[in-house]
């Protein structure tokens, strides 16, 4: 941080002492910072709407295994193929915005499918997040949270 406010003390100096020359430069640096930025919120934001179109469902299933109860099933109804999904699973009760699962460090972490492609569906049984105690796992909601991924250009 020390370097950063020497270093527009530095640049602000400059462009006091020798205004014709500093301020074209700056100029262009600003034009490019602003390109770069740009760019940044504008990828980011298409990644966000590309995992706001995945159909990411989580439910307890009969099907499962017992150590393996939450089927998880994804759609990728993008136009490209998805790279890579993380995520958290939240629990809830219906009704309720509180949070029952306990995230802490160690717990579980939930990843997706390796690739999957446009319009390809995936699905998997996965262990349960550690609920608090008294709960039990039939009467509650479960939601995937804090999505995170990538996809094929």
């Amino acid at each position: 941080m020390l370097i950063g406010i020497l270093l527009i003390l530095t640049w602000f100096i400059l462009l006091l002492r020798y205004p014709a020359k500093a301020l074209p430069v700056s100029l262009v640096a600003a034009v490019a910072l602003g390109i770069v930025a740009a760019t940044v919120i504008w990828q980011d934001s298409r990644e966000t709407r590309q995992l706001e179109r995945l159909d990411l469902r989580l439910n307890l299933a009969q099907s499962c295994p017992a150590d393996r109860p939450l089927q998880v099933s994804i759609t990728n109804t993008n136009k490209t193929p998805l790279r890579e999904l993380r995520w958290r699973v939240a629990v809830y009760v219906p009704g309720d915005t509180v949070n029952l699962a306990d995230n802490t460090y160690n717990s579980a972490r939930y990843r997706g499918p390796g690739e999957l492609q446009a319009g390809a569906s995936w699905q998997e049984c996965l262990p349960l997040p550690t609920l608090r105690s008294g709960y039990r796992a039939q009467t509650l909601e479960f939601r995937a949270e804090h999505l995170q991924g990538s996809f094929s250009n």
